[in-house]
C-alpha cells in the first residue's frame, strides 16, 4: 500500500519550489520555441520544471513513472503501477505574453486511478489539492461540495476558437450550450479552468481537445466535491491520449447531455 500522505506532501513541496523558480524567471529572458504549430508554444521555463519535478520523483520514487507534457519523462504505454501526469507550465502562451493566468499541474494515479490532484496557480500562491476519498481544498480550506445550479444560472469556461474548428465532434453543438448559459469565460488554462469549477469560479468547463496532463489533475479534483468528468460523448477520459473534456456537477452535465449532446 502506497503512503499518499507521504507522496502528497512531497509534491506539494515540489510544486512550491518550482513556482518559486517560475516566479523568479519573470526578471529574465525567455527562450521560446514552437511545437506543433506557431501558437503551440514551448520555453526553457516549461523544460527546466519538468526536469526539476523528474528528477526529484526518480530520486525519492525510483519505482514510479512518469508522463510529462515536454517529453523528459517515460514513455508510458501503460498505467500499471504508479503514474504521475505533470504539466510543469499549463497556459504557456499566457505565461509568455501575460506573466498570470496559468498553473502547475500534478497527478499521481495507481493503476489508472486517481490518487492525487494538485493544481498551483503560481502568480495568486492559490493551491487546489486532493487525496482521493478525502476531499478537495483550496489551501488549507475544504471546498465543499459543488452547487446544484443549472445551465442557465452558470458561467461556463469554454473557448470561441472550437466553434471554427472541425472535429471528430462538431464543434456547433456548443452553440447553443453557449446560448443557455448565463455566461461564457476563457481563461487559457485547462488546469485552471478545471480549479475553478472546483471552487465555484465558474460552473462547467467545455473543451474538444486535451492532452492527459491538461486534466489528470482537475479531474481527480472535480470527482473529490462531487462533480463529472467525460469527454463530450459520455464516456470516461482517457489518460494516454487526446480527449474531449466536460467537467459539471450532476445536474448541468446531465441537462447538457440531454438536452444539447443528446446521449446515446
Amino acid at each position: 500500500m502506497s503512503n499518499w500522505d507521504e507522496i502528497d506532501q512531497k509534491a506539494k513541496k515540489w510544486i512550491k519550489e518550482a513556482g518559486e523558480r517560475i516566479r523568479n524567471s519573470f526578471k529574465m529572458e525567455l527562450i521560446i520555441e514552437t511545437k506543433s504549430n506557431p501558437d503551440d508554444l514551448v520555453t526553457n521555463i516549461d523544460k527546466e520544471t519538468e526536469r526539476f519535478f523528474i528528477e526529484n520523483i526518480n530520486n525519492t520514487f525510483p519505482g514510479h513513472q512518469i508522463l510529462g507534457e515536454e517529453g523528459f519523462g517515460d514513455n508510458i504505454e501503460s498505467l500499471k503501477g504508479i503514474v504521475w501526469i505533470i504539466d510543469p507550465i499549463d497556459g504557456t502562451m499566457n505565461f509568455v505574453h501575460q506573466q498570470r493566468n496559468f498553473a502547475i499541474s500534478v497527478a499521481v494515479y495507481e493503476d489508472g486511478v486517481g490518487q492525487i490532484g494538485i493544481i498551483y496557480d503560481v502568480v495568486h500562491d492559490e493551491l487546489y489539492h486532493a487525496i482521493k476519498g478525502k476531499g478537495a481544498y483550496f489551501n488549507s480550506t475544504k471546498i465543499e461540495p459543488l452547487k446544484d445550479v443549472t445551465l442557465n444560472q452558470s458561467i461556463v469556461g469554454i473557448n470561441a476558437t472550437w466553434i471554427t474548428e472541425n472535429k471528430r465532434i462538431d464543434p456547433k453543438i456548443l452553440i447553443p450550450i453557449v446560448n443557455a448559459a448565463r455566461g461564457t469565460r476563457s481563461y487559457g488554462s485547462a488546469a485552471l479552468e478545471m480549479a475553478y469549477v472546483v471552487t465555484g469560479r465558474i460552473n462547467a468547463y467545455i473543451t474538444m481537445r486535451l492532452s492527459p496532463w491538461d486534466f489528470a489533475a482537475g479531474a481527480i479534483l472535480i470527482t473529490e466535491v462531487g462533480g463529472i468528468v467525460t469527454t463530450l460523448e459520455g464516456e470516461p477520459l482517457h489518460l494516454l491520449k487526446e480527449n474531449s473534456v466536460i467537467c459539471a456537477n450532476a445536474n448541468i452535465h446531465n441537462e447538457i447531455f440531454t438536452n444539447y449532446l443528446k446521449r446515446k
